[in-house]
Formats: C-alpha cells, structure tokens, sequence
C-alpha cells in the first residue's frame, strides 16, 4: 500500500521566538522516524540572538495525529521540552491540532487516551472542548472524544 499525499495542507503557525510547523520534510530524526500515516506537528525555537546561526531552529517539542485524514483522529506524543515548559507552549500547541481538528468538515471523532485525571483531563476539556468516555471519573484511563463536523447525526431511538 502507497502513502497518499494527505488532504491537508501543510501549515505554519508563529509565536514569539517560537513555531510550529506540520512540514514533515523538516531534516529532523524524530519526525523521520514517525509512523507513516501520521500528522506531526513540530515545535521549534528561533532564538533572535542564535549561538550558532548555521544550525537552524531547535526542536522542542512535538504533537501527533494517527489520522486517516478525513474522519478520524486519534491524538498522541504531545511533548515540550522541560527546558522549554512553563511558556505556554504545550496549550499553544495543543490549540493549534485543534484548528487542524476544527476545519475537517467530515471528521466524526477525534480521541486521545490519558492517565493523567488531574492535568490532562481538564486540559484536553478546556482547549479541545473534549469530554471523557465511559469511565469512572479518577478511575484508570480515561479515553477523551471530541465529536466533529462530520459526525453522524442518526437518532437512533427515533430512526432518523
């Protein structure tokens, strides 16, 4: 099976010194190394003043979609470097999946899983406007959903 060249358009998004880019082309291990069918989105630092010009902007962070680029998307490896925690940056960039979540017009879910009761859940709650699914509250994993555009509106008690 051949990769197909993902419907959505490679995106760019600023903040300071800081960026965030969906260019899966960047020279960076990490992405290279990022399964085939996946949206990354790389957090980058461009200092004004760099020690060393010639070697590009820093890689401190990352986010990643398994997707199949139309109706699902299944959230993980969000990440910001320690050194780099405390700025703002992981919302920033969990705000910036959810724009790439908010204009697919025939997605019916995304989803993350998360240990973390205390931090994530509130977290995914208030930027992506998720909810947790059947789980005990506190209580083992909690899987997160987000409906989206595309998700399908059928009634099932009334047929419709």
């Amino acid at each position: 099976m051949t990769k197909s060249t993902p419907p959505i358009p490679t995106q760019t998004w600023t903040k300071g010194a800081y960026f965030i880019s969906t260019d899966s082309s960047l020279p960076l291990d990490i992405l290279k190394q990022s399964v085939e069918n996946s949206m990354c989105f790389g957090l980058y630092y461009t200092p004004d003043q760099p020690d060393n010009a010639s070697a590009g902007p820093e890689f401190v962070g990352i986010a990643r979609f398994i997707t199949d680029y139309a109706t699902f998307i299944y959230i993980t490896d969000v990440y910001v470097l320690s050194s780099h925690q405390g700025k703002g940056l992981g919302s920033w960039l969990v705000e910036c999946m959810g724009e790439v979540i908010d204009a697919m017009p025939y997605l019916r879910r995304s989803m993350l899983f998360t240990l973390d009761w205390e931090r994530s859940v509130p977290f995914y709650k208030k930027i992506l406007g998720m909810s947790v699914q059947e789980s005990k509250n506190g209580e083992g994993m909690a899987m997160m959903m987000k409906k989206g555009n595309g998700y399908p509106k059928y009634d099932y008690e009334n047929g419709v």
